[in-house]
Protein backbone atom coordinates (compact mmCIF):
# COMPACT_ATOMS: atom_id res chain seq x y z
CA UNK A 1 0.00 0.00 0.00
CA UNK A 2 2.74 2.37 1.16
CA UNK A 3 4.57 1.90 -2.31
CA UNK A 4 1.69 2.43 -4.08
CA UNK A 5 0.98 5.83 -2.76
CA UNK A 6 4.97 6.68 -3.35
CA UNK A 7 4.41 5.67 -6.88
CA UNK A 8 1.37 7.74 -7.21
CA UNK A 9 3.09 10.95 -5.62
CA UNK A 10 6.11 10.72 -7.77
CA UNK A 11 3.52 10.29 -11.44
CA UNK A 12 2.14 13.31 -10.10
CA UNK A 13 5.29 15.06 -9.64
CA UNK A 14 7.12 14.12 -13.03
CA UNK A 15 3.72 15.47 -14.88
CA UNK A 16 4.23 18.62 -12.96
CA UNK A 17 7.90 18.88 -14.40
CA UNK A 18 6.87 17.95 -17.94
CA UNK A 19 8.33 20.73 -19.96
CA UNK A 20 4.69 22.44 -21.95
CA UNK A 21 4.66 21.66 -25.28
CA UNK A 22 5.62 25.83 -26.60
CA UNK A 23 2.97 27.34 -29.04
CA UNK A 24 4.42 28.11 -32.68
CA UNK A 25 4.18 31.82 -33.72
CA UNK A 26 1.76 32.15 -36.54
CA UNK A 27 3.60 33.40 -39.56
CA UNK A 28 2.22 36.73 -40.66
CA UNK A 29 1.40 37.53 -44.42
CA UNK A 30 2.17 41.00 -45.62
CA UNK A 31 -0.27 42.65 -47.19
CA UNK A 32 -1.22 42.99 -50.68
CA UNK A 33 0.06 46.32 -52.27
CA UNK A 34 -0.08 47.18 -55.59
CA UNK A 35 3.20 49.22 -57.38
CA UNK A 36 3.87 50.46 -60.96
CA UNK A 37 6.68 51.53 -63.00
CA UNK A 38 7.22 53.64 -66.03
CA UNK A 39 10.20 52.06 -68.39
CA UNK A 40 8.84 54.56 -71.06
CA UNK A 41 6.54 54.33 -74.16
CA UNK A 42 9.28 53.24 -76.55
CA UNK A 43 11.04 51.02 -73.49
CA UNK A 44 13.80 53.64 -73.39
CA UNK A 45 14.38 52.47 -69.59
CA UNK A 46 16.22 49.73 -67.32
CA UNK A 47 14.48 49.90 -63.77
CA UNK A 48 16.02 48.01 -60.98
CA UNK A 49 13.27 47.29 -58.01
CA UNK A 50 13.81 46.24 -54.65
CA UNK A 51 10.57 44.04 -52.71
CA UNK A 52 11.89 45.28 -49.37
CA UNK A 53 11.61 48.66 -50.26
CA UNK A 54 8.54 48.53 -52.53
CA UNK A 55 10.76 51.22 -54.88
CA UNK A 56 12.73 51.31 -57.91
CA UNK A 57 15.98 51.89 -56.73
CA UNK A 58 18.21 53.02 -59.41
CA UNK A 59 16.86 53.76 -63.04
CA UNK A 60 18.95 54.33 -66.29
CA UNK A 61 18.36 54.96 -70.05
CA UNK A 62 19.38 51.40 -71.26
CA UNK A 63 21.52 52.96 -74.20
CA UNK A 64 24.19 54.31 -71.77
CA UNK A 65 26.64 50.53 -71.76
CA UNK A 66 27.16 47.99 -74.11
CA UNK A 67 29.48 45.15 -71.89
CA UNK A 68 29.42 43.79 -68.46
CA UNK A 69 32.18 42.07 -66.95
CA UNK A 70 31.64 39.80 -64.04
CA UNK A 71 32.41 41.70 -60.75
CA UNK A 72 33.63 38.33 -58.60
CA UNK A 73 37.13 38.15 -57.86
CA UNK A 74 37.71 34.73 -59.55
CA UNK A 75 34.81 36.32 -62.26
CA UNK A 76 35.59 36.30 -66.20
CA UNK A 77 32.48 36.54 -67.84
CA UNK A 78 31.50 39.37 -70.12
CA UNK A 79 27.69 40.11 -71.25
CA UNK A 80 26.21 42.34 -74.24
CA UNK A 81 23.39 44.66 -73.60
CA UNK A 82 20.73 42.39 -74.66
CA UNK A 83 18.38 45.37 -74.49
CA UNK A 84 19.79 46.87 -77.47
CA UNK A 85 20.34 43.04 -79.39
CA UNK A 86 23.66 42.95 -79.36
CA UNK A 87 25.36 40.30 -80.75
CA UNK A 88 29.17 39.12 -80.82
CA UNK A 89 31.72 37.12 -83.21
CA UNK A 90 34.88 35.17 -82.39
CA UNK A 91 36.93 36.42 -85.48
CA UNK A 92 39.38 33.13 -84.06
CA UNK A 93 42.13 35.73 -84.77
CA UNK A 94 44.47 36.79 -81.96
CA UNK A 95 46.62 39.59 -83.53
CA UNK A 96 44.29 42.82 -82.91
CA UNK A 97 45.35 44.97 -86.07
CA UNK A 98 44.84 41.97 -88.42
CA UNK A 99 41.22 42.62 -87.77
CA UNK A 100 40.05 45.35 -89.74
CA UNK A 101 36.34 44.58 -90.63
CA UNK A 102 32.95 42.61 -90.40
CA UNK A 103 34.11 40.26 -92.33
CA UNK A 104 32.32 36.78 -91.24
CA UNK A 105 30.04 38.26 -88.57
CA UNK A 106 26.86 37.11 -90.67
CA UNK A 107 27.72 33.82 -90.65
CA UNK A 108 29.13 33.67 -86.97
CA UNK A 109 27.23 36.00 -84.96
CA UNK A 110 26.11 35.31 -81.13
CA UNK A 111 23.42 36.41 -78.37
CA UNK A 112 23.75 36.19 -74.68
CA UNK A 113 21.02 33.43 -73.63
CA UNK A 114 17.90 35.05 -72.10
CA UNK A 115 18.33 32.44 -68.85
CA UNK A 116 21.67 34.43 -67.64
CA UNK A 117 23.41 30.76 -68.22
CA UNK A 118 27.04 32.17 -68.21
CA UNK A 119 28.26 29.12 -70.31
CA UNK A 120 25.92 30.64 -72.72
CA UNK A 121 27.79 33.84 -73.23
CA UNK A 122 27.99 34.72 -76.57
CA UNK A 123 31.69 35.75 -75.86
CA UNK A 124 32.05 32.45 -73.89
CA UNK A 125 34.94 31.45 -72.65
CA UNK A 126 37.86 34.43 -74.29
CA UNK A 127 40.37 33.25 -72.16
CA UNK A 128 41.04 30.28 -74.64
CA UNK A 129 43.13 31.80 -77.25
CA UNK A 130 42.06 35.48 -76.01
CA UNK A 131 40.00 36.09 -79.89
CA UNK A 132 39.52 39.11 -81.22
CA UNK A 133 35.75 39.81 -80.72
CA UNK A 134 33.53 41.87 -83.46
CA UNK A 135 30.52 43.27 -81.85
CA UNK A 136 27.76 44.51 -83.22
CA UNK A 137 26.27 47.51 -80.35
CA UNK A 138 22.57 46.78 -81.58
CA UNK A 139 20.33 49.68 -82.46
CA UNK A 140 17.96 52.30 -81.53
CA UNK A 141 14.63 53.75 -82.90
CA UNK A 142 16.96 56.13 -84.76
CA UNK A 143 18.55 52.64 -86.49
CA UNK A 144 22.13 50.99 -86.14
CA UNK A 145 24.81 51.89 -83.70
CA UNK A 146 27.60 50.63 -85.62
CA UNK A 147 30.42 48.23 -84.75
CA UNK A 148 33.34 47.67 -82.58
CA UNK A 149 36.06 45.14 -82.23
CA UNK A 150 37.39 44.03 -78.50
CA UNK A 151 39.86 41.85 -77.23
CA UNK A 152 40.40 41.31 -73.24
CA UNK A 153 43.53 40.76 -72.81
CA UNK A 154 43.51 39.43 -69.03
CA UNK A 155 41.84 39.42 -65.95
CA UNK A 156 42.35 38.83 -62.08
CA UNK A 157 40.91 39.39 -58.70
CA UNK A 158 41.75 43.51 -59.26
CA UNK A 159 40.03 43.81 -63.00
CA UNK A 160 40.17 43.44 -66.45
CA UNK A 161 42.78 44.93 -69.52
CA UNK A 162 41.10 45.09 -72.78
CA UNK A 163 41.41 46.75 -76.05
CA UNK A 164 38.77 48.08 -78.29
CA UNK A 165 38.23 50.03 -81.30
CA UNK A 166 35.24 51.63 -82.87
CA UNK A 167 34.76 50.45 -86.60
CA UNK A 168 35.89 51.06 -88.91
CA UNK A 169 38.25 53.53 -88.74
CA UNK A 170 38.19 54.39 -84.27
CA UNK A 171 40.79 55.13 -82.10
CA UNK A 172 42.13 52.02 -80.55
CA UNK A 173 41.81 52.31 -76.52
CA UNK A 174 43.34 49.98 -73.68
CA UNK A 175 41.54 50.59 -70.56
CA UNK A 176 41.52 48.61 -67.25
CA UNK A 177 38.30 47.62 -66.01
CA UNK A 178 37.92 47.25 -61.88
CA UNK A 179 36.30 44.77 -60.60
CA UNK A 180 34.03 45.87 -57.06
CA UNK A 181 32.54 42.53 -55.56
CA UNK A 182 29.56 44.69 -54.01
CA UNK A 183 28.56 44.60 -57.71
CA UNK A 184 27.52 42.11 -60.34
CA UNK A 185 29.22 43.67 -63.19
CA UNK A 186 31.25 46.43 -64.11
CA UNK A 187 29.97 48.44 -67.22
CA UNK A 188 31.50 50.19 -70.06
CA UNK A 189 30.35 52.31 -72.47
CA UNK A 190 32.61 52.01 -75.82
CA UNK A 191 31.87 56.18 -76.24
CA UNK A 192 33.60 58.81 -76.39
CA UNK A 193 37.03 57.07 -75.95
CA UNK A 194 35.76 54.38 -73.27
CA UNK A 195 34.20 54.92 -70.45
CA UNK A 196 32.74 53.08 -66.90
CA UNK A 197 29.29 53.88 -66.19
CA UNK A 198 26.58 53.39 -63.50
CA UNK A 199 23.83 50.77 -64.73
CA UNK A 200 23.00 48.25 -62.03
CA UNK A 201 22.81 48.88 -58.26
CA UNK A 202 24.99 47.09 -55.88
CA UNK A 203 24.27 43.32 -56.11
CA UNK A 204 22.47 43.39 -52.52
CA UNK A 205 20.18 46.58 -52.82
CA UNK A 206 17.48 44.95 -55.80
CA UNK A 207 15.58 41.94 -56.93
CA UNK A 208 13.70 42.57 -60.53
CA UNK A 209 15.24 44.74 -63.37
CA UNK A 210 12.18 45.61 -66.21
CA UNK A 211 14.11 45.70 -69.25
CA UNK A 212 13.97 44.79 -72.79
CA UNK A 213 16.10 42.04 -73.55
CA UNK A 214 17.09 39.55 -76.27
CA UNK A 215 15.29 36.26 -76.93
CA UNK A 216 15.63 33.69 -79.77
CA UNK A 217 12.09 31.89 -80.04
CA UNK A 218 13.72 30.51 -82.49
CA UNK A 219 14.43 33.94 -84.47
CA UNK A 220 15.99 36.51 -82.59
CA UNK A 221 13.33 39.00 -80.95
CA UNK A 222 13.43 42.38 -78.32
CA UNK A 223 11.13 41.50 -75.91
CA UNK A 224 10.26 43.54 -72.79
CA UNK A 225 9.68 42.44 -69.41
CA UNK A 226 11.55 41.18 -66.51
CA UNK A 227 14.69 39.70 -65.00
CA UNK A 228 15.84 38.14 -62.15
CA UNK A 229 18.97 39.79 -60.09
CA UNK A 230 21.25 36.96 -60.86
CA UNK A 231 22.96 37.08 -56.97
CA UNK A 232 21.20 34.68 -55.08
CA UNK A 233 17.49 35.56 -56.44
CA UNK A 234 15.49 32.69 -57.43
CA UNK A 235 11.73 32.87 -58.70
CA UNK A 236 8.98 30.16 -59.44
CA UNK A 237 5.54 30.33 -61.86
CA UNK A 238 2.21 28.98 -61.16
CA UNK A 239 -1.37 29.28 -63.35
CA UNK A 240 -2.96 26.50 -61.38
CA UNK A 241 -3.41 28.14 -57.87
CA UNK A 242 -4.81 31.33 -57.29
CA UNK A 243 -3.02 34.34 -56.48
CA UNK A 244 -4.99 34.76 -52.87
CA UNK A 245 -4.09 31.48 -52.23
CA UNK A 246 -0.51 31.33 -52.33
CA UNK A 247 0.78 31.12 -49.00
CA UNK A 248 4.36 30.59 -47.27
CA UNK A 249 3.61 26.71 -47.41
CA UNK A 250 2.81 26.49 -50.89
CA UNK A 251 6.11 28.44 -51.50
CA UNK A 252 8.37 26.51 -49.29
CA UNK A 253 7.58 23.11 -51.49
CA UNK A 254 8.14 24.97 -54.79
CA UNK A 255 11.44 24.10 -56.79
CA UNK A 256 12.91 27.54 -57.33
CA UNK A 257 14.82 28.17 -60.67
CA UNK A 258 18.19 30.60 -60.98
CA UNK A 259 17.12 31.23 -64.65
CA UNK A 260 17.51 35.27 -65.11
CA UNK A 261 14.10 34.78 -67.45
CA UNK A 262 11.73 32.75 -65.26
CA UNK A 263 9.50 35.96 -64.97
CA UNK A 264 10.45 37.34 -68.65
CA UNK A 265 7.95 38.46 -70.90
CA UNK A 266 4.83 36.59 -71.85
CA UNK A 267 2.92 37.17 -68.51
CA UNK A 268 1.64 39.86 -71.37
CA UNK A 269 0.30 39.38 -75.09
CA UNK A 270 -0.56 41.49 -77.90
CA UNK A 271 -4.02 40.83 -79.01
CA UNK A 272 -3.88 41.66 -82.44
CA UNK A 273 -7.77 42.36 -82.75
CA UNK A 274 -7.89 45.17 -79.93
CA UNK A 275 -4.23 46.43 -81.15
CA UNK A 276 -3.26 46.63 -77.20
CA UNK A 277 -1.71 44.14 -74.87
CA UNK A 278 -3.28 42.24 -72.10
CA UNK A 279 -2.04 40.99 -68.92
CA UNK A 280 -2.70 37.18 -67.74
CA UNK A 281 -3.49 38.02 -64.12
CA UNK A 282 -3.65 34.36 -62.95
CA UNK A 283 0.26 33.53 -64.13
CA UNK A 284 1.72 33.88 -60.55
CA UNK A 285 5.13 34.46 -59.43
CA UNK A 286 7.07 33.25 -56.25
CA UNK A 287 10.73 34.87 -55.59
CA UNK A 288 12.70 33.67 -52.98
CA UNK A 289 15.09 37.03 -52.71
CA UNK A 290 18.91 36.99 -51.45
CA UNK A 291 17.44 37.19 -48.04
CA UNK A 292 15.65 33.59 -47.97
CA UNK A 293 12.37 36.07 -48.03
CA UNK A 294 9.39 34.98 -49.94
CA UNK A 295 7.29 37.15 -52.74
CA UNK A 296 4.32 36.30 -54.45
CA UNK A 297 3.42 38.50 -57.41
CA UNK A 298 1.25 38.88 -60.26
CA UNK A 299 0.79 41.33 -63.12
CA UNK A 300 -2.51 43.57 -63.28
CA UNK A 301 -1.76 46.34 -66.45
CA UNK A 302 0.99 47.25 -68.95
CA UNK A 303 -0.90 50.90 -69.47
CA UNK A 304 -1.15 53.85 -67.04
CA UNK A 305 -4.12 55.81 -66.82
CA UNK A 306 -3.03 57.75 -69.63
CA UNK A 307 -3.64 54.51 -71.95
CA UNK A 308 0.48 54.92 -72.73
CA UNK A 309 2.09 51.47 -72.74
CA UNK A 310 5.22 50.50 -70.92
CA UNK A 311 4.25 51.10 -67.42
CA UNK A 312 3.29 47.46 -66.07
CA UNK A 313 1.39 47.38 -62.67
CA UNK A 314 1.79 44.71 -60.22
CA UNK A 315 0.28 43.01 -57.22
CA UNK A 316 2.67 41.60 -54.98
CA UNK A 317 2.44 40.21 -50.98
CA UNK A 318 5.30 39.06 -48.76
CA UNK A 319 4.55 35.59 -47.32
Amino acid sequence: MRNNILLFILSICLIACETKELPVPMHEQGEALVTEASMGENYDYQLFYSFEKNTVVQKNLKTIWDIGFEATADGFHVILNSSKMMYAYNTQQSNFQSVTDTSGFEQGKKLDASSGNMDSTAMGNWEQGKPVFIIDRGSTIAGSIGFAKLQINNVDASGYEITFQLLPNGTTTNLHIPKDEAYNYSFLSFENGGKLVSVEPPKADWDLSFTQFSVEIPTPYLVTGVLLNTYKTTAQRDSMVSFDSIDISFAQQMTFSDARDIIGYDWKYFDFNASTYLVNSSMNFIIKTQNETYYKMHFLDFYNKAGVKGNPKWEFSKL
